[in-house]
């Protein structure tokens, strides 16, 4: 439910005091610690001793939608910025299925999610660009009732949004920020909001264009792709590239018209060695998309009613997106995070997080 009296204090300190360019372009260490201390109070097991947060304030907490996932809203009086916080992963069954949901779809087009839901979405203009479909339709889910907190929260004045989100939420908030960015450039949020985004051990959202194109938008400094170098989650999903995932110029697109015109035996052999490694690579992407989409995605269509299968994009190259803030740990770090056989989230949680970030000399 809405905190409506923290909702109203926000809209009076708004229309009471003078806005500033809070936001300011550029890895900021504080302020990404902050929004450690944020994400950490949407654990379903908190440490009680991990940090609360110093600045920000809840101002609203979404129930849990379809696929589990929640939002919170708060909100830095001193810098009139609001956050949007999108949880990560949770116990349930469902929300694991959200990401191994790993099939691509185009990143402009529509979903049908069920109980006649539809989500029309548009995280880039690029036809080439494609996103993973499983985050897509988490976020589909939560989107019109982010609109309707979002646009009181714009409506008051505020013009700081940060969005953050660690593991599967620091995928959503990668597809958030395209979401809102496109929003933007469509005119359906004033266009001198200006957008911050800290993705925490996030993993790959979507292709090689989709990446360029949300580098692009935010390669001034407006968005972060923060990961511990020894956790295993910011590496997945696992990508298959193949001839197709290239550009449109390149010496492959001919290259057996090319091998047709050279003399015996070379032809034989290049045509050969070139099958060798095209035929793997692409009958890998099939059984990708066999599995990850259509298997899991019928397991999806029993647990929500009327959901429809989305069209696949031909293909599974997942890349790393934005710019990329390394945590790399020590000989001290693996003293107090040992590798482990048992606990495969001992190098993922907020606790290395924030432990390897305090150390960050920037």
């Amino acid at each position: 439910m809405l905190r409506t009296k923290s909702l109203f204090v926000l809209l009076a300190l708004v229309l009471v005091l003078p806005l500033k360019a809070a936001l300011q372009p550029g890895f900021d260490k504080q302020e990404y610690l902050e929004m450690l201390r944020i994400i950490a109070t949407f654990s379903e097991n908190p440490a009680s001793t991990f940090p609360k947060p110093e600045h920000y304030t809840r101002i609203h907490r979404s129930p849990a939608f379809v696929m589990d996932n929640m939002y919170d809203l708060w909100y830095n009086p001193a810098e009139k910025a609001v956050a949007i916080h999108l949880r990560g992963t949770t116990g349930k069954a469902i929300s694991w299925l959200e990401n191994f949901y790993a099939a691509m779809i185009p990143a402009e087009g529509s979903v049908q999610l069920g109980n006649g839901q539809q989500f029309a979405y548009k995280f880039s203009s690029d036809k080439r660009a494609a996103v993973h479909v499983g985050w897509t339709v988490g976020l589909g889910y939560m989107v019109n009732d982010m609109k309707t907190r979002l646009d009181s929260v714009l409506n008051s004045g505020v013009r700081d949004l940060v969005v953050v989100g660690h593991s599967q939420g620091g995928a959503l908030a990668f597809l958030m920020t395209a979401y809102l960015r496109q929003a933007q450039l469509d005119g359906k949020i004033p266009a001198d909001t200006r957008i911050k985004t800290y993705s925490s051990a996030g993993p790959k959202p979507g292709n090689l264009y989709f990446a360029y194109d949300y580098e692009r938008q935010t390669q001034n400094g407006w968005a972060f792709n923060v990961i511990n170098a020894a956790d295993w989650v910011p590496e997945t999903p696992i990508s298959i590239q193949t001839l197709n995932d290239f550009n449109t110029t390149n010496p492959f697109k001919n290259a057996k018209k090319l091998f047709k015109k050279q003399k015996f035996p070379q032809n034989i052999l290049f045509r050969y060695f070139f099958n060798q490694l095209e035929r793997p690579t692409t009958k890998a992407r099939k059984k990708y998309e066999k599995f990850l989409g259509k298997l899991v995605g019928g397991f999806v269509e029993k647990q929500v009613e009327g959901a429809v299968p989305p069209p696949f994009f031909q293909s599974s190259n997942y890349v790393r997106t934005g710019h990329t803030i390394v945590l790399y740990p020590d000989a001290e770090y693996y003293t107090q995070f040992p590798e482990s056989d048992t606990n495969f989230f001992v190098h993922h949680m907020f606790a290395p997080y924030y432990h390897l970030a305090q150390k960050l000399n920037m």
